[in-house]
């Protein structure tokens, strides 16, 4: 029996270093992930002791700028198709927000809605700027309506493009996102990050997994690897929503556009009729064929109902 033992402490120990040496990966250098994904126009802004990662283009004569906040595991690249195109005659500001990106994480781990609403306040407050018409993704969209629902008076209009907020009836998890909220399981996460979980993960949020590239991939999987990003990550998908005042939608003047992916598995679209259901003043528009990103998806349609609702 004690050999038994011994042998299968072996076993084990042994399959966990060959998962290690073959699915476990060392953060990768920041000024590597600086030189292949903050190339111009990208900046670098001081707040909350954290350098964040951000570009400011377009037309700077716009006095009321279009802000685009990404969500969970992404980045501000997730709205580069839609910049390519609104910068030709308006301004257009968007940041790594803490946790992910080249911005990194939160030095108090700190991920609750309140801390990301701040968060927001600052960065518009040092870029100077007195009205926006604030847009966000996921977790982007609701860190923007909470924003609203604190500053009312700053945000013109408002964009919600699959957004969180309302208890989710997902469907489909990535299993990133499983994994990072599983005890113990969530802690190897932070040094074990298989390149294939970040293709199933953007796999289950696009309708067409066709759409799902290998620079897709790259990107997503290397700028999880920069330093923090994995426990940030983490922490975020463990941190009760403090602050979220889901109750409060209902006083939210500015014009709303929600924005919605029929086949979003994450955030179904139960989620946007109670979107519709608890703004007062909103047009909500249902993609056909679309999932949970559709400003990465579908860029040419998305953006042609984001032109229509702004003019």
């Amino acid at each position: 029996m004690k050999n038994f033992l011994k042998i299968s402490v072996a076993l084990v120990l042994t399959l966990i270093v060959l998962i290690c040496i073959r699915f476990g990966y060392s953060d990768l250098d920041l000024d590597y992930l600086k030189t292949k994904y903050a190339q111009p126009p990208s900046s670098f802004i001081s707040i909350m002791d954290m350098d964040v990662h951000f570009r400011d283009e377009g037309n700077l004569q716009d006095s009321i700028p279009i802000v685009l906040i990404h969500g969970t595991g992404s980045s501000l690249h997730t709205f580069d198709a839609w910049v390519e195109d609104l910068k030709s005659d308006r301004r257009v500001i968007r940041m790594d927000l803490p946790g992910f990106g080249l911005t990194g994480p939160f030095p108090d781990r700190d991920y609750t809605m309140t801390h990301y609403v701040d968060f927001i306040n600052q960065f518009l407050t040092q870029l100077n700027i007195e009205k926006c018409i604030l847009g966000g993704n996921s977790l982007g969209g609701q860190i923007a309506w909470n924003y609203t629902v604190e500053y009312p008076e700053i945000v013109s209009k408002l964009i919600l493009i699959d957004a969180a907020g309302y208890p989710l009836e997902s469907e489909k998890v990535p299993i990133a996102f499983r994994i990072a909220r599983m005890p113990v399981l969530n802690k190897i996460l932070t040094f074990i990050t298989p390149k294939s979980m970040a293709r199933s993960s953007l796999e289950s949020v696009y309708a067409d997994k066709s759409k799902v590239t290998d620079d897709l991939v790259d990107r997503y999987f290397e700028l999880t690897l920069r330093a923090g990003n994995r426990q940030g990550l983490v922490d975020r998908m463990t941190t009760d929503m403090k602050g979220n005042k889901v109750e409060l939608i209902k006083t939210i003047q500015s014009p709303t556009l929600i924005l919605w992916g029929a086949d979003d598995l994450l955030a179904t679209t139960k989620s946007a009729y109670k979107f519709q259901a608890g703004l007062p003043n909103d047009t909500l528009v249902i993609m056909p064929n679309v999932g949970h990103v559709p400003m990465e998806e579908s860029p040419t349609e998305s953006l042609a109902i984001v032109k229509a609702f702004l003019e």
